[in-house]
């Protein structure tokens, strides 16, 4: 078993079985050597033999399951031997109940438990007469083992369910923590470009311009060699600054914008899988490029949802821009006509679960841009994943 936080647990609850029935069995061979009778010979020796074999499946406890039934099996059988010599090998049958459940299963080690109940009656009754004791001692011990025995298969269960929980919030958290470099990259990448394209782009474009003009004035005038390379050397370095802003832009938007990157994921990865999607956005739409991106992101991130999870036929990716007193506007929706859900259950649901990463990924990159996500759905009726975002403000 992997080692857990309930891994001590398990490790002196099987130490203590170990001792348990060192110490029982010690105590059949102190029965044997301190009250002399014919067969304590013969005692002691299947005692000493029931303890080897026991040590022998303690230490070799990786074997597979037939080994470990065998194992189990001659075991049993020596008990039973050695409680026909004697009747103080009953209380060996405490552990083996354990030894039942742990190898055996719930259905297997509860039959073997009543087996050996019986066995362990019968033979009290034939050495001692029968009493009450007899027959309540062993019948409380099954019980009692049972109990605890199921106790500890119980525990071992939410051992392993807990770690494959801590495992998947592990995973989890690290899917996030790239999620968040990735949006960290981008949005610096497009500051970088935008702040390339607003002050170096246009200074060497405006000086370029004005050689230009000047060269164009007075071509014979002293000196026009140097303005004519002055002017050249302007528009190479223009040519560079223009290289470093496409380098710098996400390669889905930089030649196309955001309606024909989305138009070309239409065409080139979410039709072949069986999903119409019909794009509604503008290609010339003048929006700054994190909000590009991000928009890109979580179309992205919905029409994949949408592929797994809804069984939709169509969907639709639109964007509606409008002016208002404050400035602009943009809504952003993806819709599908697919199965829907119920989103209040699904989040009550979904709560700690990695499965939900998606959804809570498209809330961070809304957070961030200072807009407002909402989802609308219901069973079989689709589902609409709908952006509000305010731009800048006008002047």
């Amino acid at each position: 078993m992997p080692h857990t936080a309930l891994t001590p647990v398990f490790v002196g609850l099987r130490t203590g079985l170990h001792l348990l029935f060192v110490g029982l069995a010690a105590l059949v061979i102190a029965r044997a050597v301190l009250v002399p009778s014919d067969i304590g010979v013969a005692v002691v020796v299947l005692a000493v033999v029931l303890l080897a074999t026991y040590a022998a499946g303690a230490v070799s406890h990786r074997g597979g399951r037939v080994a470990s039934v065998l194992w189990l099996a001659l075991l049993s059988l020596e008990w039973v031997a050695l409680l026909w010599l004697t009747p103080e090998a009953a209380y060996l049958v405490f552990p083996l109940f354990f030894l039942y459940l742990h190898l055996l299963g719930r259905g297997g080690g509860s039959a073997a438990i009543l087996v050996s109940t019986v066995v362990a009656i019968g033979a009290l009754g034939l050495h001692g007469g029968w009493s009450v004791g007899g027959v309540i001692g062993p019948l409380v011990g099954a019980g009692v083992a049972l109990l605890i025995g199921l106790g500890y298969q119980a525990l071992a269960r939410e051992a392993q369910q807990r770690e494959a929980l801590m495992q998947e919030l592990l995973d989890t958290r690290g899917q996030l923590a790239a999620t968040e470099r990735e949006s960290g990259m981008l949005a610096e990448r497009a500051r970088l470009a935008r702040e390339i394209h607003d002050t170096l782009a246009q200074g060497l474009s405006s000086i370029q311009m004005l050689l230009h003009a000047a060269e164009r004035a007075d071509p014979g005038r002293p000196g026009i060699e140097h303005i004519r390379l002055a002017r050249e050397t302007a528009a190479a370095n223009l040519a560079d600054a223009r290289r470093f802003i496409r380098e710098l832009t996400p390669p889905d938007l930089d030649d196309r914008g955001l309606g024909g990157a989305l138009r070309r994921l239409a065409a080139e990865q979410w039709v072949p899988q069986g999903l119409a999607v019909e794009v509604r956005v503008p290609d010339a739409v003048d929006l700054p490029m994190p909000v590009q991106t991000a928009l890109l992101r979580i179309a992205q991130g919905a029409v994949a949802n949408v592929l797994q999870h809804a069984h939709a036929t169509r969907a639709t990716i639109r964007l509606d821009l409008r002016r208002e007193t404050d400035g602009e506007h943009l809504r952003f929706t993806v819709a599908d006509d697919g199965a829907g859900f119920d989103p209040a259950a699904a989040s009550a649901a979904s709560r700690g679960r990695s499965d939900s990463f998606g959804l809570q990924a498209t809330r961070e990159r809304v957070d961030q841009l200072g807009g407002v996500l909402t989802v609308e759905s219901a069973p079989r009726a689709g589902t609409v994943l709908t952006v509000e975002l305010a731009l800048e403000p006008l002047a």
